[in-house]
């Protein structure tokens, strides 16, 4: 018996973000991504790709006054959409890590689907902007993601040169880290990960 795709819509609408979303747990590394920021586009894509997920994204932000309420809010979307997807989160692992290298760089990602939101974030990036992206704004991204999905995320560059790198390296650890959080384990089938009988 085949298992359903799992799968989540999210539309946000506030006075700062207008946001669509659709994610599919279980896809190929499609992509439509716009946000107005294009290295920020840049890091959706790969997370998608890197993740084996699909994602259909529209932001229209407020970005005449500043990136962080687009960064902030689709981060909380893509959260609350993984945190749908997975549904009641039996047979899911739960909890995933990736040691991501990136020529110079080496980052690490670690989550727990816990239905606790937490997030410590170390970019080591110290430039204002990469790209077109205020890097600042990767930390808001994270904790706007822990939050949406109640999940504890941890990512940290280890070491690097280049801050293109670092934050690419991150991304790319977290959509692996994510893919294998979210995945069923046949071995666990209708059972929930947690001794509290609840996540």
């Amino acid at each position: 018996m085949t298992s359903p795709i799992r799968q989540a819509e999210i539309l946000r609408n506030t006075t700062e973000t207008k946001i669509a979303l659709k994610l599919t747990l279980e896809g190929t590394g499609q992509y439509t991504v716009s946000t107005g920021i294009r290295f920020f586009d840049h890091m959706l894509e790969l997370f998608t790709r890197h993740g084996g997920f699909n994602l259909e994204l529209t932001c229209n932000g407020d970005l005449d006054v500043d990136q962080h309420h687009t960064v902030e809010d689709i981060g909380i979307a893509l959260g609350e959409a993984f945190d749908r997807a997975v549904g009641d989160k039996k047979g899911i692992n739960r909890a995933g890590y990736f040691l991501m290298p990136m020529d110079e760089t080496l980052a690490i990602a670690a989550v727990d689907l816990s239905g606790r939101a937490a997030f410590v974030v170390d970019t080591k990036v110290r430039t204002r902007l990469v790209g077109d992206l205020q890097s600042e704004l990767v930390t808001d991204f994270f904790e706007g993601f822990a939050r949406g999905a109640r999940a504890n995320v941890h990512v940290k560059t280890m070491y690097g040169r280049s801050n293109h790198h670092k934050i690419e390296a991150i991304f790319k650890a977290f959509a692996r880290a994510m893919r294998v959080a979210c995945s069923r384990d046949a071995q666990l089938a209708e059972m929930l990960p947690s001794t509290k009988g609840l996540l």
